[in-house]
């Protein structure tokens, strides 16, 4: 007679007393965790020291930066970080991008032809192919190249080269320490976390970035040291710079259930957009493989779009962190902000598909967050709705992000990092995962690895128990 109580899934389900089922065993699961091992606690150590080399490494960048960008554009010597906004150039602007853009040319010509691009990639196709080795010549040669593109008006972020230097570093300690080659992984991982995390104040978000595009796993062996990394990273810049919100902005109330639903819809919506940016930038860099000149050059032509634009725009010139700034805080209005949205994706684009030297973080949440605001004061005509602006305009940075690159957790963490809004982690999580379901259904690669799948490099895309 057949127990009611007991069917036979039970039957199949893990038991009571764990040690006395023999499915374990066919599972290849251990009936008794081991422990961590010192190993985890020596390479945790050097990701620590690690953390505060790069932590300084960071505010050097942006330092130069600033330089830079204040000696091209004001011919003032100051590292202030500055914006390009307030010239008095003229049209004179547009030679400015185009002659960073020589300057990187050369250096990759030169130095290395690895500096081209936002380097997440380029470090992703050093873990899968090549056991985390990065030559030791990264570790000046992507810093210098991308603080004179961005300084000379380059429209792209601090963070993207910073977390290729932070990978660069870790991997040479990696090469000059004797470590495995998953011990050399964790260490480049550490370094791009720390990075990330010295920028953006953002130290969980940095670690689950690692985990989503550079780890492909989470184990403990790997998780602790890259999470020191970031918290040290972070440390670094709270002792440098402050603590408080990189993105500061009003205080938001909570979600209401219909505003629940129309910023998952309003994810969707950045999920296509994430898409069609993917293919928009890898189209324009396929139009530059078809020029009938060396690849060097490139960087000079796509300086002067990027000069062009902002002559028109002065706003889309340079690291841009303002930007996004004034568009959650509700300063810039609707037609501001779409024509932001439209300027920075043209200059950004064509300048990454140039193969200039850059990282894309920043410029997809400037985009995603213009868009997203233009959303939400477009749906705030209607009440019912309960739509608040700045947080669809957060909804579009983190929604956009992660239909681009399909770093789900990461996306949403972030923006709650580097903003403080609490109230905004419900939406984010259901905007990203709306993002990353439409991405999934339209594109099989994503912008961070669609460049390393043509070169035939299998990119994992889901976690699982090796046996």
């Amino acid at each position: 007679m057949t127990d009611p109580l007991h069917t036979p899934h039970d039957r199949a389900a893990i038991p009571l007393a764990p040690s006395l089922d023999q499915s374990l065993v066919d599972a290849h699961m251990p009936t008794r965790l081991p422990l961590l091992g010192t190993r985890v606690l020596y390479i945790g150590v050097l990701a620590i020291l690690l953390g505060l080399v790069v932590g300084v490494v960071a505010k050097l960048l942006t330092m130069l930066i600033g330089l830079i960008t204040n000696l091209a554009f004001h011919q003032t010597w100051s590292t202030a970080f500055g914006r390009p906004a307030g010239h008095h150039l003229g049209a004179w602007v547009i030679v400015v991008p185009v002659a960073g853009g020589l300057v990187v040319g050369a250096m990759a010509r030169w130095g290395s032809r690895a500096i081209r691009g936002h380097g997440i990639p380029e470090a992703m196709e050093q873990v899968l192919t090549n056991e985390s080795r990065i030559p030791a010549r990264m570790t000046w040669l992507k810093p210098l190249s991308s603080a004179v593109a961005i300084g000379t008006g380059g429209p792209f972020g601090a963070e993207g080269p910073i977390i290729a230097t932070g990978g660069a570093l870790g991997s040479l300690l990696g090469q000059r320490l004797p470590v495995t080659a998953d011990e050399r992984k964790t260490l480049l991982a550490a370094g791009a976390a720390a990075g990330m995390a010295a920028i953006f104040s953002a130290p969980v978000s940095a670690v689950l970035l690692s985990i989503e595009l550079l780890l492909f796993e989470r184990r403990a062996r790997s998780l602790l040291p890259v999470a020191l990394a970031a918290a040290t990273g972070t440390g670094v810049r709270f002792a440098l710079e402050g603590p408080g919100p990189v993105f500061p902005m009003p205080a938001l109330a909570a979600v209401a259930p219909q505003a629940l639903v129309v910023y998952a819809l309003l994810g969707m919506v950045m999920g296509v957009a994430g898409v069609f940016i993917t293919r928009l930038a890898y189209g324009i860099e396929d139009a530059f493989e078809k020029l009938p000149i060396h690849w060097m050059w490139w960087p000079a032509l796509g300086g002067l779009v990027v000069g062009a634009v902002g002559y028109v725009m002065p706003g889309t010139l340079g690291v841009g962190y303002e930007n996004i700034t004034d568009v959650i805080s509700g300063h810039l209005g609707i037609m501001a902000m779409a024509l932001l949205a439209v300027a920075k994706l043209l200059s950004w684009s064509v300048a990454l598909g140039s193969g200039t030297s850059g990282g894309t973080l920043a410029p997809l949440f400037t985009i995603g967050g213009a868009l997203g605001g233009v959303c939400g004061w477009a749906l705030a005509a209607w009440p019912p709705l309960h739509v608040d602006p700045h947080m669809a305009a957060l909804i579009g940075m983190a929604a956009l992000f992660a239909g681009a690159s399909r770093a789900l957790m990461t996306s949403a963490v972030f923006v709650f990092e580097t903003t403080m809004q609490p109230h905004a982690l419900l939406p984010l999580l259901a905007a990203c995962t709306t993002a990353y379901l439409v991405s999934g259904l339209m594109m099989r690669h994503t912008i961070m690895t669609e460049k390393i799948a043509r070169r035939g490099v299998h990119v994992p895309t889901d976690f699982g128990v090796v046996p």
